[in-house]
């Protein structure tokens, strides 16, 4: 029974990352070991679950559907085995959140190391990806996200600053050689640095003031995906290749130092913070429990 509820673990585990060398990376096994598992669990069940390329895996119908079902019931499998960590003195186990970008770099550092210092026997797994996903299925207990991107049966508390504001800025002397732009229409007439969702999608540069909502699509130099690929954005931004638009945390450092001059402040367009969120059950496993009790205590 244990090696069949671990060749079943293997095969959610590579079918998440994509791969078997992927899963590996983020796991403790082996990649050879996580394939000899999917392979007994086909074996078992005489039904091939994944199809196999070179680069990545990819479901076949069979897989898919077992997947399905399997990802709910392996959690529930787990917060059961998680109701003995009541009988310790300290919560223990795994805690995995999946996060955007930004969460990670401005809203985490502040978090992690004193939670971690109070739980030392809680390993946290921080999972960066800025679409939204279905916590049950992606093996995250829980996550982070702004409300308009909430499901609706999700519990929610707040996380990290309760405002939190997008800063358009350049270096003092690209504005010297281009101007400094009055209106975000302006933009239009500028070299801009550009964000890209992971979906592919690029999202339109968003101001307000007294009520007026003006959204445009500037272009520019350079266009990044979400993630750490926002840092060499913001350095493209130092060296003076454009304008930049982007969370003022994150910025922060850069703006106190006078690298960077911000632009458009009274269209800087103010919004809600973050939202813890996970889904509403009974029974929490004990490092979530401790996650959420350590939010709502600060």
């Amino acid at each position: 029974m244990a090696t069949e509820l671990q060749d079943l673990q293997a095969f959610l585990a590579v079918l998440r990352a994509g791969g078997f060398r992927q899963a590996a990376r983020s796991g403790g096994d082996s990649a050879s070991k996580l394939s000899e598992a999917v392979r007994r669990l086909e074996s078992r069940l005489g039904l091939r679950l994944l199809h196999r390329t070179t680069r990545n895996v990819s479901p076949t119908e069979a897989g898919a559907r077992l997947a399905e079902r399997l990802a709910p019931a392996l959690a529930e499998v787990e917060a059961s085995l998680d109701v003995v960590n009541h009988f310790r003195d300290r919560p223990a186990g795994t805690l995995r959140i999946n996060v955007p970008a930004n969460v990670a770099r401005t809203v985490l550092p502040g978090i992690v190391t004193p939670f971690l210092k109070r739980y030392p026997e809680i390993r946290l797994e921080v999972i960066v990806e800025d679409s939204f996903v279905d916590l049950m299925a992606s093996g995250c207990d829980a996550g982070i996200r702004y409300d308009e991107r909430l499901a609706q049966d999700m519990i929610a508390l707040p996380i990290g600053p309760r405002t939190q504001r997008l800063v358009t800025a350049a270096v003092p002397a690209y504005l010297q050689a281009h101007g400094t732009p009055e209106h975000p229409r302006d933009l239009l007439q500028h070299a801009c640095l550009r964000g890209q969702f992971s979906g592919g999608a690029v999202p339109l540069w968003e101001f307000e003031r007294d009520g007026e909502i003006v959204r445009v699509d500037p272009s520019g130099p350079l266009q990044v995906r979400t993630g750490a690929a926002f840092d060499l954005a913001v350095q493209a931004a130092l060296d003076g290749l454009g304008i930049i638009h982007l969370f003022e945390d994150w910025l922060q450092p850069h703006l106190d130092s006078g690298a960077l001059v911000p632009v458009l402040e009274p269209w800087s367009q103010r919004f809600s913070g973050p939202l813890l969120y996970y889904a509403g059950r009974r029974h929490l496993p004990s490092p979530l429990r401790a996650f959420v009790d350590f939010i709502r205590e600060g």
